[in-house]
Formats: structure tokens, sequence, C-alpha cells
């Protein structure tokens, strides 16, 4: 069961001045970071951009087995 706000609020504020620092710029922290489906909609927004670039020409592919020869070799 979520624990009440106002209990959160009392705990902390309870805390020393560099435990309340630590827990607040986790909290700000926490409002810039995108949800799973805002960043599922940003992949597939570049993944539809890149397609387009390459059916515009704009881009040429590369054979799988060339993209998988490239990584191996980077890898060994």
């Amino acid at each position: 069961m979520p624990m009440p706000i106002q209990q959160i609020e009392s705990e902390a504020l309870s805390l020393d001045m560099h435990s309340r620092a630590n827990l607040v710029g986790k909290l700000l922290l926490s409002l810039d970071e995108p949800n799973v489906s805002e960043v599922e909609q940003l992949w597939l927004n570049e993944a539809e951009r890149r397609l387009e670039d390459y059916r515009q020409g704009k881009v040429q592919g590369i054979p799988g087995n060339e993209v998988f020869e490239r990584a191996i070799a980077e890898l060994s």
C-alpha cells in the first residue's frame, strides 16, 4: 500500500541537509527521464525517418553479412 504523501514529506524533512539535497536531486532527475512508451515512440520516429531517407536514396543500405563481418572484426 502506498505511503501517504504527508508521511513522505514528514520523513523527508526529517533527513539531514545532505540527504535531503541528494533526494531532491534524484527527484528532479526523475522528472526529466522519459517513460518507456515515450522512448519507444522516439525510436519509432527515428526508424521511420531512417526508412524514409533510405527510400528517397539519401542513404544506401549495407548488406547484413557485411555489417556482421565488420562488427565481428571490431570486436576481435
